[in-house]
């Protein structure tokens, strides 16, 4: 049931931009009734007080499934997610202008899907891959008008996205203590009790994210920011669910959390700076839209407070107060909207100047307004009732339910006063331009919200089991809570008979409170703080680039073997002392390789020209292979034979566009580059003895050799490893590879290469002639070329079981090509059209298409295999076929881009000589 519903949703959100094509706007009214069927599904699935899972394998080999959990927490917040988001896409199918809104709605019904992922799972890691859904969501959905929206949104996305960091610390931080990622089963685990770091750590990490998220102090200012979105995009994201994820994750822990000092004290702290400060800045603005901003961060700093009272009556009052905020607060910023559709302005000073004449819509901002205020026989003022009587019995020493019930009356009289500033600033004036009624389509869903309201106050009995299995979840207890309108003369209706006096008295002396107010704004704005931030990140990067993107090759090279130094003489006062190595230690051959090595290092160091250069390194590369071979290491053999013979010809493709000589340096730089590679070298040394050396074989590797072939298929060790074993971190690496493809084509492209040196030969010789000079080359390339073609194939299919594979048969490809294009007698002919680019993509595709292939036998990567046509087809052979045409588009693309010439046909440069 659960799965289905999550799986209505995403049909939406992929039907989204065709159903757009097809009804224009109004494909918010079509788009509404997955998520209602949803909202059926979810509301349908289980019995009151009865907890629903479902699961779906996703990685089991780590232990994380798509685990789905709906227990009463989980089925208020569905319910706000979907009910709410298909009220805002009907109000959307009229508030949007005519015109094509297939991304509006695709991002608009995704965000629902990330929302009720984020509400209804039951696992640590997908919790954290929803949170990061609904930020990416925000984000475009924020960006989308351009602009200056596009900075608002980046400032959104680095504040929240902060938040994201500190909640995946959280996540490991439990999945590590607990030895779970299931949630139920983590908050119940005994360790928070017992480890009281792991706890306070944890219980940091969690706030610090709900802050983020729900616009908390001192991370509040990306919130009114972000009212640069349109109104649906307010309505939905940033007053009934974005900003609520941050309150249903502090719901969630709470059962686990609820009491901690750490935890209690930042969440009343924060949250009551946060109502107090969010209403001062609602009474100071103009812009209506601005102002429900600010009063969404002072309603959610109250609910934060009452989430760290931690007791079961105020989580329930929590619970209450959020779904009465989530329907007037909607509500609001839907009606909001309509004013300025209708009158084109959202601004206070602007609307005194004309004439509303819009009795349904100045209803409906009175009663949801009057909600907001927690007028009587109204839901806000039920939600309100219950937060006081929380406050009023707060936990702790004597004058802590004095200083709580203060402040949280306090921010009381002032929503009162904005909320009266919101009605007669919308609809106050008296002369000007008549504005009218909108159509019922636009007013209706608002409307319906702000009468929900009254008739939920005047009977909030209605949701007594909504509440109480929403505070049953937070509570971690059982609660049969029964809400009620009249509750007697008490301490809570004193204390809201004193806060409606009061804010009546400031509505009354609205005029005299605003002058009041405008010498209480802050030396510098909470986005200062924020760009202040960004523009450091930027910097910081932009100084890290300098040293890492430097075009030297000796700093590039430099900074690794200076950080490898580092860390070798950091090892060497933190190891004992090196493992011995057991049996013999050397042989002849080993020696004879190390001079054959240490010569060519030599040469290398004193080599002058580059061409010497390249010779003597091909030597030290050449001298490994056969140290490979040596130790019986086939596979790595020849993928080192083939690297040294495919490196030497791109060395030859560049060094006709690089002096001839080497500039020879003395003194400092000279000292410097030896100190460097001598330290580098001998930690290279030192970290081979420590990590390898010819010792006993470790028991991953003695499992991998006795066990590889019967888990796997495949006798060849190194590609089972490759494609079975590690084949996540390979797809990773083809990934890079195909970056780095990318990254070459797109730099040769965008700039011209360095010219080709001038040859200085002899017309009348021989060698001037190349297409003469290179026949006999071109007759053996002609038949050996598509010959190692072939043979790259055969190695591709039989690399499972004998020495091949993808990586090998692209490099055995990769220099048949290279045989070909080198036989070649003019750059022209040389050019292998074959579109190097649509390989690369392909082979990457092709290799996460072989991944996701593995879900059919229950995770990503897992091996399958089938017959077709009596030949047993693997998904590790298509995982290699990926990697072999990534490869081979890498090998073609520094061929067909390394290999112009960016100099004159040679008859053209005759003419220009003789002109001369």
């Amino acid at each position: 049931m659960l799965l289905t519903a999550v799986a209505t949703v995403l049909v939406a959100c992929a039907a989204a931009p065709a159903l757009n094509r097809a009804l224009g706007r109004t494909a918010g009214w079509a788009l509404a009734v997955p998520l209602l069927i949803a909202a059926a599904i979810v509301g349908t699935a289980a019995a009151p007080g009865e907890v629903v899972t479902e699961s779906l394998a996703w990685m089991p080999t780590l232990g994380i499934e798509f685990a789905l959990r709906l227990d009463g927490l989980a089925l208020v917040f569905a319910m706000l997610v979907l009910v709410i988001g298909a009220a805002i896409l009907i109000y959307s199918g009229r508030y949007l202008g005519r015109g094509k809104h297939g991304v509006f709605y695709l991002l608009m019904t995704a965000f629902a899907a990330a929302m009720l992922v984020l509400v209804l799972t039951d696992d640590l890691v997908v919790l954290f891959v929803a949170w990061e859904a609904t930020t990416l969501c925000s984000f475009f959905l924020i960006a989308r008008p351009g602009g200056a929206a596009r900075e608002s949104a980046i400032r959104t996305v680095l504040v929240t996205a902060a938040g994201g960091l500190a909640l995946l610390a959280a996540v490991v931080t439990v999945a590590i203590g607990t030895g779970t990622t299931r949630i139920g089963e983590a908050l119940s685990h005994p360790i928070w009790g017992e480890d009281a770091g792991f706890t306070t750590s944890v219980a940091v990490l969690i706030a610090i994210a709900a802050f983020t998220k729900s616009a908390q102090f001192p991370f509040h200012a990306w919130l009114p920011d972000s009212m640069v979105a349109i109104t649906p995009v307010s309505a939905y994201l940033h007053a009934a669910a974005m900003v609520k994820a941050g309150i249903y994750l502090l719901l969630r822990f709470s059962p686990a959390l609820a009491g901690e000092q750490v935890w209690t004290v930042m969440l009343v702290t924060a949250g009551l700076i946060t109502a107090l400060l969010g209403a001062i800045a609602a009474l100071r603005r103009d812009d209506l839209k601005e102002l429900l901003a600010y009063s969404t961060i002072s309603q959610l700093g109250l609910l934060v407070a009452m989430i760290g009272i931690g007791t079961p009556e105020a989580l329930t009052a929590a619970v209450v107060h959020t779904v009465a905020h989530a329907l007037f607060k909607a509500s609001l910023f839907m009606l909001v909207g309509v004013i300025d559709h209708e009158a084109g302005t959202r601004r206070i000073s602007h609307l005194a100047d004309l004439q509303p004449r819009m009795p349904v819509t100045a209803a409906a901002i009175a009663l949801a307004a009057a909600s907001m205020a927690g007028v009587p026989l109204l839901l806000g003022f039920v939600s309100k009732e219950t937060m006081l009587e929380a406050f009023l019995h707060a936990p702790g020493p004597a004058w802590v339910p004095w200083v709580v019930t203060g402040a949280a009356a306090a921010a009381s009289v002032l929503t009162f006063a904005y909320s009266g500033r919101i009605v007669l600033g919308a609809l106050g004036g008296r002369t000007g331009r008549v504005v009218r009624e909108a159509s019922p389509l636009l007013w209706g869903v608002p409307a319906t919200g702000a009468l929900a309201g009254l008739v939920l106050g005047v009977a909030p009995f209605v949701l007594d089991g909504l509440v109480s299995g929403g505070a049953s979840g937070a509570a971690g207890e059982e609660i049969d809570k029964h809400l009620a309108l009249w509750h007697g003369f008490n301490a809570p209706l004193a204390v809201s008979i004193a806060v409606i006096a009061t804010g009546t008295a400031l509505i009354l002396a609205r005029t005299r409170v605003s002058r009041a107010l405008e010498p209480l704004a802050f030396p510098f704005r909470a986005l200062d703080v924020v760009d202040a931030t960004l523009h450091g990140v930027v910097h910081g990067g932009a100084a890290v680039a300098r040293w890492a993107g430097t075009a030297s090759p000796r700093r590039h090279l430099a900074i690794p073997a200076i950080v490898l130094t580092a860390l070798a003489i950091g090892a060497a006062f933190r190891l004992d002392g090196l493992p011995p190595v057991i049996g013999d230690t050397s042989r002849p051959l080993d020696w004879a390789l190390v001079v054959l090595v240490a010569g060519g290092v030599v040469a290398m160091v004193r080599a002058r020209t580059r061409i010497a250069a390249v010779v003597v390194a091909g030597v030290v590369g050449f001298a490994m292979t056969l140290w490979f071979l040596a130790l019986g290491a086939v596979d790595v053999a020849i993928t080192q034979l083939l690297v040294e013979i495919l490196t030497v010809t791109v060395f030859v493709l560049l060094l006709r566009r690089l002096p001839s000589r080497f500039v020879r340096e003395r003194g400092r730089p000279r000292i410097a580059a030896g100190v460097v590679a001598v330290g580098a070298g001998v930690a290279t040394v030192l970290g081979v003895w420590a990590l390898t050396g010819r010792r006993e074989l470790s028991p991953a590797a003695t499992y991998l050799l006795t066990e590889g072939e019967a888990e796997t298929g495949g006798a060849n060790i190194v590609n089972t490893v490759l494609v079975e074993f590690r084949a996540l971190d390979t797809l990773g690496e083809l990934t890079v590879l195909g970056m780095a493809g990318l990254t070459i084509a797109a730099l040769l492209h965008s700039r011209r290469a360095v010219p080709v040196r001038s040859a200085h030969i002899d017309e009348s010789s021989p060698l001037a002639d190349a297409r003469s000079n290179t026949v006999f080359v071109r007759t053996v390339a002609r038949i050996l070329a598509p010959l190692i073609v072939v043979m790259s194939v055969v190695l591709l299919l039989r690399g499972h079981q004998e020495p091949g594979g993808g990586f090998i048969a692209a490099l055995v490809g990769g220099a048949g090509f290279a045989l070909a294009y080198m036989a070649a007698p003019s750059d022209t002919t040389a050019r292998i059209r074959w579109p190097y680019l649509t390989l690369i993509g392909a082979g990457i595709v092709v290799g996460a298409g072989a991944g996701f292939v593995g879900y059919f036998d229950g995770s990503f990567l897992a091996p399958m295999s089938t017959y077709i046509l009596g030949y047993k087809l693997t998904s590790s052979l298509v995982f290699d076929v990926g990697v072999y045409l990534a490869v081979i588009g890498v090998i073609l693309a520094a061929y067909n881009l390394l290999g112009r010439q960016h100099r004159l046909p040679r008859d053209r440069r005759r003419e220009e000589v003789g002109a001369r």
